[in-house]
């Protein structure tokens, strides 16, 4: 009768040794894959929510002093219920200009719908960026209405908080302005050189309010753009 055949126990420890290794690497596998779609994920967000902001900043910039039927004492003073005549018309549509902040006025809209009506009364007329450097977001403030969160949010919110604006953190401005010679005007010399600007900068530096799983760390981002105001240069 020939002896049965089978597996050792040192065979078997070594079988069990090898799919330990195998399921272990492919747990590693599996995981990494994890944390990198995951990240991804987060960066896509963040690029969701930075580029149509920096987009539509843009857009409405580059419409400042806007004034189809060339009416005088048209800008506003965008400090009070944007009612009330700006005391410096010289200004023109940037009645307020500074590394965190920008005022821009535009007639474009009438009250049928029209193509400017002399006055600035309708929507979106009179808008107002700002960066909260505490909190880290920008609002928008349309018409003298308050400012509401634009890019990013506070904590006490409660609402989804994707980004937060971190130009303060890193030392880059939001806003940078520049005269027609490409020269950047000094935050020394606003307002009063606010009727030489003819380009303006926007730098919009943002990092993932979730914490990356490979690094660490936040994913960081910066997108630029610069807008030339054309309006602003017609007298």
């Amino acid at each position: 009768m020939k002896d049965a055949k089978g597996f050792t126990l040192v065979e078997l420890m070594i079988a069990v040794g090898v799919a330990m290794g195998l399921l272990t690497a492919i747990y590693m596998a599996v995981n990494s894959m994890q944390r990198h779609s995951s990240s991804i994920e987060r960066k896509v967000t963040a690029q969701q929510d930075l580029k149509p902001a920096l987009d539509l900043m843009a857009m409405e910039i580059g419409m400042v002093s806007y004034n189809p039927t060339f009416a005088t004492d048209l800008w506003v003073n965008p400090a009070g219920t944007c009612m009330a005549a700006a005391a410096n018309q010289n200004y023109r549509g940037i009645q307020e200009a500074t590394a965190n902040s920008l005022v821009v006025e535009m007639d474009i809209s009438g009250s049928a719908g029209g193509d400017g009506d002399g006055m600035l009364g309708d929507p979106n007329e009179v808008i107002r960026y700002n960066y909260d450097t505490v909190n880290q977001y920008i609002t928008r403030e349309t018409n003298c209405g308050g400012g509401q969160p634009f890019l990013g949010d506070t904590v006490a919110s409660g609402r989804p908080r994707t980004v937060r604006v971190i130009n303060n953190t890193l030392g880059i401005p939001v806003f940078r302005y520049y005269d027609g010679n490409g020269v950047e005007i000094a935050s020394a010399g606003l307002p009063a050189e606010i009727p030489n600007i003819r380009r303006i900068e926007i730098v919009l530096a943002v990092e993932t309010e979730s914490i990356d799983d490979n690094t660490g760390q936040r994913r960081r981002l910066i997108y630029s753009t610069s807008v030339i105001p054309r309006n602003h240069a017609i007298q």
